[in-house]
């Protein structure tokens, strides 16, 4: 199977391209530059791996939630190869290929969402893949979903720049999985699984997983506080 996945809701710049059970990644982290850079990432990968854009199987891309702009800008990417080539798509939550790349079974998730929020979920590993103990959802202080029972790790950049988030899960917490961030070579490996099951959906149903409508605050809002 061949399947170049990318994965742009932080300011990791990622591209993965599996080719046959060989796994290529590059990555570079270049905020606001991921425009420019996923084309020539993917180009040289495949390069690297002897192929051209018809020989994939199929594409995916982390759909978030993370950054507005970088998730847009990835879900594009692959929308428009995807569409042009006549191949499936298999988005990713970004909170999951988190976990993925943890290396724990048991992982709570958290991104930094900004505004004094995270984006926040857990997963636990299963026969068939990641199980999705509490799906991903914007949390503020008070609001975290209890974790189910003990031993779970934490990863992410929210948990890293939250004291009230590692507070709210710390009696359910076993350890840190520190400087963890989603990743396209994570994205690809759950990605060729579900491909291989006949998962992947038409390019243009493919959309990023936003959670938040709203990315600035009014005057009045600011004015009112946190």
């Amino acid at each position: 199977m061949n399947l170049l996945a990318v994965e742009t809701s932080t300011d990791l710049c990622s591209v993965a391209l599996r080719a046959g059970e060989r796994l290529h990644v590059d990555e570079a982290r270049i905020p606001n530059r991921h425009a420019e850079r996923l084309e020539p990432m993917a180009r040289a990968l495949l390069g690297e791996a002897g192929l051209v854009p018809s020989d994939l199987d199929g594409f995916a891309f982390g759909q978030g939630p993370g950054s507005f702009t970088g998730i847009r800008i990835g879900c594009g990417f692959i929308q428009g190869l995807a569409f042009a080539l006549d191949r499936p798509v298999i988005p990713v939550p970004s909170l999951e290929a988190l976990a993925q790349a943890s290396g724990a079974a048991r992982v709570a998730t958290a991104l930094d969402a900004r505004m004094g929020e995270a984006y926040f979920a857990a997963y636990e590993s299963g026969p068939d893949g990641w199980i999705a103990r509490i799906a991903p959802c914007l949390v503020a202080p008070g609001e975290i979903p209890p974790l189910p029972g003990t031993g779970w790790w934490s990863a992410g950049s929210g948990f890293e720049a939250f004291d009230w988030l590692r507070d709210a899960c710390a009696a359910s917490l076993a350890g840190h999985c520190s400087s963890i961030v989603p990743g396209a070579g994570a994205v690809a490996k759950l990605a060729a699984v579900r491909l291989g099951r006949g998962e992947g959906i038409r390019a243009e149903d493919a959309a990023p997983l936003y959670l938040r409508d709203k990315v600035a605050r009014t005057v009045a809002e600011r004015q009112a506080g946190p």
